[in-house]
C-alpha cells in the first residue's frame, strides 16, 4: 500500500503539526529536538541518499527530518530517545543538553545508524565520544548494528543493556 498523503491523514482526522524548530509536549514534559543540527567532525550523514526536491531527485545526506525525544528525569539527568540517529547518536546527545542545560545523560536509547560500510567505520569514535558523556546506560536497538552492539559492552560494560522486542524501560 502506498504511504498515505497528508491530505489522507487530515481527512482521517489527524491534526498535523510540522516543525524544524524544538518543541515540548505532554503538557511540556517531553522534548521533541526538532532538526538537529550536525556539528561534529565525523557524523555527517549518509552520502548515498537521496530526495525529492522540487520535482527532482536530489543528493541530501543530511536527512534534515531527524528528531529525538528527550525526558528529563528529576535527579538523575537526560532520557535520549532515537529512531534512527541519521544526525549521529553523539549530535543528537550534545543537541539534547544544549536544549535542555542539563549535562547528565541518564540514558540513550534507539537507533545508532552504524550499520553497513559507511558507518562502521564510526563505531570507535562513537564509543568514544559515548565514554566522555559518561551515559548510566546505553541501549542501542534496530540499525546500530551487531559491530556496534558486540563493540559497545567491550567498552562500557557497566553501561550497555541489551534490548529486545517487548522490553519496557521505567524511568
Amino acid at each position: 500500500m502506498p504511504a498515505p498523503n497528508r491530505a489522507d491523514l487530515i481527512e482521517a482526522g489527524y491534526n498535523l503539526v510540522e516543525k524544524q524548530c524544538p518543541s515540548l509536549w505532554i503538557e511540556d514534559r517531553i522534548l521533541v529536538t526538532g532538526e538537529i543540527p550536525r556539528t561534529n567532525d565525523f557524523e555527517k550523514g549518509f552520502p548515498n541518499h537521496y530526495s525529492e526536491i522540487d520535482g527532482k531527485m536530489e543528493n541530501d545526506p543530511l536527512i534534515k527530518g531527524d528528531q529525538a525525544i528527550v525526558l528529563n528525569i528529576k535527579d538523575i539527568g537526560l532520557v535520549v530517545i532515537t529512531g534512527c540517529a541519521h544526525a549521529g547518536i553523539i549530535n543528537i546527545i550534545k543537541y539534547a543538553k544544549e536544549l535542555s542545560g542539563e549535562d547528565r545523560i541518564y540514558g540513550a536509547i534507539g537507533g545508532m545508524h552504524l550499520t553497513g560500510g559507511v558507518f562502521e567505520p564510526l563505531i570507535s569514535r562513537t564509543i568514544d565520544e559515548l565514554e566522555q558523556l559518561k551515559p548510566r546506560f546505553i541501549i542501542p536497538c534496530h540499525c546500530s548494528g551487531l559491530k556496534a552492539v558486540t563493540e559497545i559492552p567491550k567498552n562500557m560494560p557497566n553501561a550497555f543493556i541489551q534490548n529486545s522486542v517487548g522490553t519496557s524501560y521505567i524511568f
